[in-house]
């Protein structure tokens, strides 16, 4: 606990030095809390949420205000768009500070950083444990914004993975949409041979710095970067040791293309180089941007490692909502969250059909927008699919240096493939500079 606050505080420490330069941001905070207290003193219960990305959260979130204010007007909710990186920081910058002024009522937390927050900052976020009904929400969702038997968060979006495939080159090379059902990553490799042998197409786009897909591994397996105690496991790991086998096997195996980062990567498959994505939910959009392919495209779970334990579905990034303890309006803030976000279906089918956003709120499932054929994906009913395959994402505890561990695994990967040391090796060393970088 003491290194995750040190940590915080040295960010703290980086950000007063830039505040201090930039007027206009240190009087923006001082401003807001005039504001709200203004208005709340008016009649009118102001809430103000922070959050990133105007094409998705801060989207979704204006249309769950449109619909909320409908029904309480008097009720004001202002959404603030900000940079993720920079909404992080101002956070841990008010937060470690123990200034409450400044602060949001609601604010969107990525998944992976959930526990990060939690345990460095006790008693900063609401316990909503008895405000919302979990049994409601995905499993795996619930699990990781959960601290000590409470629950904080309000579950948000799902990075539920798939195998995303273009029909066409995979019957091209002589497969059936069933051949690719619940299938390892091992029998991926090979159907990816025989796909470049017959139609020259890579099997899929492979950026050999990015941990994504290790992530997607290892969650596929109930596993993670740390041990149930949040201690770095890495030699002891079974799933750990065989992702990373996986990783090298599809390096050295001859039916990946490579490419470096986002925009490679989705150019890849954009233009029909590579004839399957594996990752979160969240691709469809960036998938169906190449209109031409309309039809051309499928959906199948997500490979498992050859592990008994495990499964096919996994999930890669997701968020999800807080309410800051200290807020003036608490009360409505969680009225707001629960109303909306655990208990509005038509919302949900709204938000599927107008911004890809798949719900980890189970009722919203059953809505017709989520059984509806997709015309591009050649009719499959490709979100009913992707909401089976949440119900069986293993739930896991991401910790709270999950980041650092990432960085620590794929920084050694380059002599994994180049063969200069063995993966054991590799996790064992691996491991030694995450435990230094956790611990100086």
């Amino acid at each position: 606990m003491k290194r995750i606050i040190a940590y915080l505080v040295s960010v703290v420490f980086l950000m007063t030095i830039l505040l201090t330069g930039c007027g206009s941001s240190g009087n923006s905070v001082s401003k807001g809390s005039e504001q709200s207290s203004t208005t709340a003193n008016s009649g009118t219960k102001k809430i103000t949420v922070w959050c990133w990305d105007p094409n998705f959260n801060v989207a979704i979130m204006n249309d769950a205000k449109a619909i909320y204010t409908k029904e309480h007007p008097d009720v004001q909710i202002d959404v603030v768009e900000m940079a993720k990186a920079d909404l992080e920081q101002k956070l841990n910058t008010v937060l470690a500070s123990g200034v409450k002024e400044g602060l949001p009522d609601i604010v969107l937390i990525e998944d992976y950083n959930a526990q990060k927050y939690l345990q460095a900052y006790p008693g900063a976020f609401a316990d909503l444990t008895d405000k919302i009904d979990y049994s409601k929400f995905a499993k795996y969702k619930v699990e990781l914004m959960t601290l000590d038997g409470k629950i904080y968060g309000v579950p948000f979006d799902s990075g539920v993975t798939g195998l995303f495939y273009r029909r066409d080159i995979l019957e091209q090379a002589g497969y059936k949409p069933e051949d690719l059902n619940n299938i390892t990553w091992d029998q991926f490799i090979e159907i990816g041979k025989k796909v470049k042998e017959k139609t020259g197409k890579a099997m899929i786009g492979f950026d050999p710095a990015d941990g994504g897909l290790m992530r997607i591994m290892l969650q596929s397996a109930g596993e993670w970067y740390f041990d149930k105690d949040g201690k770095p496991n890495f030699t002891q790991n079974p799933a750990m040791k065989e992702a990373m086998i996986t990783y090298k096997k599809l390096f050295d195996s001859g039916i990946v293309k490579k490419v470096s980062g986002w925009n490679e990567w989705v150019a890849a498959f954009n233009k029909g180089d590579t004839a399957t994505v594996v990752t979160g939910a969240w691709i469809i959009g960036s998938i169906k941007a190449e209109a031409s392919q309309s039809g051309k495209w499928g959906l199948a779970p997500t490979p498992r490692l050859s592990l008994s334990n495990s499964v096919n579905a996994s999930n890669l990034g997701g968020s999800s909502w807080y309410v800051l303890n200290g807020s003036k309006n608490k009360d409505v803030a969680i009225d707001f969250l629960k109303e909306i976000y655990a208990g509005n279906v038509e919302f949900y089918q709204k938000i599927l059909v107008e911004r890809g956003a798949i719900a980890t709120y189970l009722p919203a499932q059953s809505g017709e927008a989520y059984s509806a054929p997709d015309p591009f994906f050649g009719g499959q009913k490709i979100y009913a699919d992707l909401s089976e395959y949440m119900k069986n994402i293993p739930p896991v505890n991401y910790g709270v240096y999950t980041y650092e561990a990432d960085a620590a695994i794929m920084g050694i990967m380059p002599d994994v493939y180049s063969g200069k040391i063995s993966i054991d090796e590799a996790l064992k060393k691996a491991g030694e500079q995450l435990k230094n970088q956790i611990n100086h």
